[in-house]
C-alpha cells in the first residue's frame, strides 16, 4: 500500500464516486420482504441490480419503526436453520467428505449475509450498508436480539474494509475542501474550532495529517492522523495547537509527534484501522524524512479521572487528602497516580484499564512520559485533570512489545516512570 499523491489516482476515485450517485434509483412496488426474498433467487445481473437498487431506496425512506421491523425480519426469517445445521454437523462428523464440509459450511451462514454481499454489487451500496449499521446499533441498544445482525455486519466489512483494500492520502492545505470539512467534523480528540484553526494543523511545514479511504468510498475518510514534527517529545497540547506559533524548519525536526486520531464512521465501530495506520504512516515518515529518530504520541487518558474519583469514595477518610489535592491542583503531584493508573490498573478483560492505553499498547508501544497540566481544554479537564501521556513507538521493540503484551500481559514502560510508580501515594486497589 502506498501513500497517494497522484492526481490521476485521487480524481479516478472522485470520478467513481460521482458515477455512483449518478445512478439511477430504483422504485418497486413490492414489500421490502418480496424484494429480500427476490434478491436471493437466481436473478441475472441486471435483475439483481434493479432489485437491489429499489431495496436500498425503499430502506433509506423508511421511518424509525419501519426500519426496526425490517431488522426485526432479517433476525428472525433470514437467520440459520439450527436443525438442519445441526443435522450437517453429525453428518460430517461422521464421515468427514468435502462435499459433507461444504454443506456445513453454507448452512453455518445466515442468509442476511449473502442479501449484503448482493446489496453491496450495487455502485455506491458499501456507504449505504456502513449508515445501515449506524441504524442498527442504534436500535440494538434497546433491542438485543438484533446484535445477531451485527456479527454479520463485523464478518462482512473486516473483509471488505482490510487493509489491502485501503488508500492512504495525505491531507493537506490543498486537499478538496469537502474532505477538509469532513475532517473538522470528525475530530473526535481535539476539536477544530475554525478553518484558521484546522489551516494551523495543516499548512505548516513542521505539520502533517494522513487519513485512510476505501475505493468504494473516496469521499469519506475512515480514520486520520494528525502529527506534529517537533525538536524533542512534546509534552503539552495546547504548546502543539497554539496559535502565532513559529514552524520548525526541516533541519531541526527529530520526533514525529501523533496527537490525534479520529475514527470517522461509526458504522465501522469495531474494524480496527488505527494499527496499520500509524505504522504505515511511521513508515513514510521515516522514508521521507530519515532525520527523524523518535515517532510518540502525545495522547489523552479519558479514564483517568473516574478511575481516581471512584478511588477517592473508596479510601478511608484519613488517606484521601493526598489525591484529592492532587486532583484538584492538578500539579507535578498528579504524575504518580496517573503512572499507576495507566501501568498498574487492569481491566476486568485483560489488558491496561485505560482505552487509549490498552489501544497502543496493543499494538506495541510503551508509556514514555505522563505530563501534568498537559491539556487545559474543558474536555482535558474533565477526562483527566489535565495529564496526558506519551506512547512511543521503537521500531526496534515494537515486536517484542506486543508478544510480551499479548502472552504474558506486560505493560512496557520507560524507567523513567519506575520512580513514580514506587512512590507511596498511589491509592491501593479495594
Amino acid at each position: 500500500m502506498q501513500l497517494i499523491q497522484s492526481t490521476y489516482l485521487i480524481d479516478l476515485l472522485s470520478t467513481i464516486t460521482l458515477r455512483n450517485r449518478a445512478a439511477p434509483r430504483g422504485s418497486d412496488s413490492r414489500s421490502p420482504r418480496e424484494l429480500t426474498e427476490l434478491l436471493l433467487t437466481d436473478l441475472g445481473d441486471v435483475s439483481s441490480s434493479k432489485v437491489s437498487r429499489a431495496l436500498l431506496a425503499q430502506y433509506r425512506d423508511m421511518t424509525e419503526d419501519q426500519k426496526h421491523a425490517f431488522f426485526d425480519m432479517l433476525a428472525s426469517d433470514f437467520d440459520i436453520n439450527g436443525p438442519a445445521l445441526a443435522d450437517l454437523a453429525r453428518a460430517y462428523a461422521d464421515d468427514p467428505q468435502p462435499d459433507r464440509l461444504a454443506a456445513l459450511t453454507e448452512a453455518a451462514e445466515p442468509r442476511r449475509q449473502e442479501i449484503f454481499r448482493r446489496l453491496n454489487r450495487v455502485p455506491g451500496a458499501t456507504a449505504e450498508l456502513v449508515a445501515m449499521r449506524c441504524d442498527l446499533l442504534r436500535m440494538a441498544k434497546v433491542a438485543p436480539r438484533l446484535a445477531v445482525i451485527d456479527q454479520d455486519f463485523l464478518h462482512l466489512f473486516r473483509s471488505w474494509f482490510n487493509q489491502g483494500f485501503l488508500v492512504l492520502r495525505h491531507i493537506n492545505w490543498d486537499s478538496p475542501a469537502s474532505i477538509l470539512e469532513k475532517i473538522i467534523a470528525y475530530e473526535a480528540v481535539h476539536a477544530i474550532q475554525s478553518w484558521d484553526d484546522l489551516r494551523r494543523r495543516l499548512l505548516p511545514e513542521d505539520r502533517r495529517c494522513y487519513a485512510y479511504f476505501h475505493p468504494a468510498m473516496p469521499d469519506e475518510p475512515l480514520i486520520f492522523v494528525e502529527v506534529a514534527l517537533t525538536d524533542g517529545v512534546a509534552g503539552n497540547i495546547q504548546t502543539v495547537l497554539a496559535e502565532g506559533r513559529p514552524a520548525l524548519p526541516a533541519n531541526r525536526v527529530n520526533t514525529a509527534v501523533f496527537y490525534s486520531i479520529s475514527n470517522c464512521q461509526k458504522g465501522l465501530r469495531g474494524i480496527s484501522f488505527g494499527n496499520s495506520l500509524i505504522k504505515q504512516v511511521v513508515e513514510d515518515l521515516k522514508s521521507a524524512m530519515p532525520e527523524l529518530t523518535t515517532f510518540v504520541t502525545l495522547s489523552p487518558i479519558p479514564g483517568f479521572r473516574r478511575w481516581a474519583e471512584q478511588r477517592l469514595a473508596a479510601l478511608p477518610e484519613a488517606e484521601t487528602a493526598p489525591l484529592a489535592e492532587a486532583l484538584q491542583d492538578g500539579g507535578a503531584a498528579l504524575r504518580p497516580y496517573v503512572a499507576h493508573y495507566l501501568v498498574c490498573e487492569r481491566h476486568p478483560r485483560g489488558g491496561p484499564l485505560d482505552p487509549v492505553a490498552r489501544f497502543h499498547l496493543g499494538n506495541g508501544a510503551l508509556i514514555y512520559e505522563v505530563h501534568a497540566g498537559a491539556d487545559t481544554s474543558d474536555n482535558g479537564l474533565r477526562q483527566s485533570c489535565g495529564a496526558m501521556v506519551n506512547y512511543l513507538y521503537d521500531l526496534d521493540q515494537i515486536d517484542a512489545n506486543i508478544e510480551g503484551h499479548s502472552t504474558k500481559g506486560t505493560i512496557a514502560h520507560a524507567r523513567a516512570l519506575t520512580p513514580l510508580l514506587k512512590t507511596t501515594s498511589a491509592p491501593a486497589k479495594t
